[in-house]
């Protein structure tokens, strides 16, 4: 289950809730997970997303997603645990609309892309290595398609 949470006063991001619910599931079906799983979308201004990659990554600037996973990336029989949260993320709606507007895509795009992009950290995907980043890429343009 996608528990959404919208730290925001102006609530920019609302009229695209229902494509993230989307997106969810085209994930989990692209995947072939055998149940949803669960996990926080945390909706937040660039002060809260800098101040938190401060504190935990020791990185003092802002940032467009974070991805707390609760599972070591390492160990993927969690998918048969019912009920195991796999984690946070964070994304920052200040980041969306700008990098919305520098790529010249809409800004359901960008959240989109950004929350598929979260999803697969929490997953266990990463971009370290060239061969996990082309996999990553892959699975992303896969998800998203031609959404513009």
């Amino acid at each position: 289950m996608l528990e959404i949470y919208d730290l925001t006063t102006k609530k920019e991001l609302k009229p695209y809730i229902k494509d993230i619910k989307s997106y969810y599931k085209k994930v989990i079906e692209t995947l072939e997970l055998k149940d949803e799983v669960n996990f926080s979308l945390i909706i937040c201004g660039k002060k809260k997303i800098r101040t938190i990659n401060k504190q935990y990554r020791n990185i003092d600037k802002e940032t467009d997603v974070i991805s707390f996973a609760n599972i070591d990336s390492d160990d993927f029989d969690y998918l048969d645990e019912e009920d195991l949260n796999l984690g946070d993320i964070f994304i920052n709606v200040d980041r969306v609309k700008s990098q919305a507007k520098e790529y010249e895509h809409s800004i359901k795009r960008e959240f989109v892309f950004l929350f598929v992009h979260g999803f697969l950290h929490l997953l266990g995907y990463d971009h370290m290595k060239e061969e996990d980043e082309k996999l990553m890429f892959y699975l992303q343009d896969k998800i998203i398609g031609d959404l513009k």
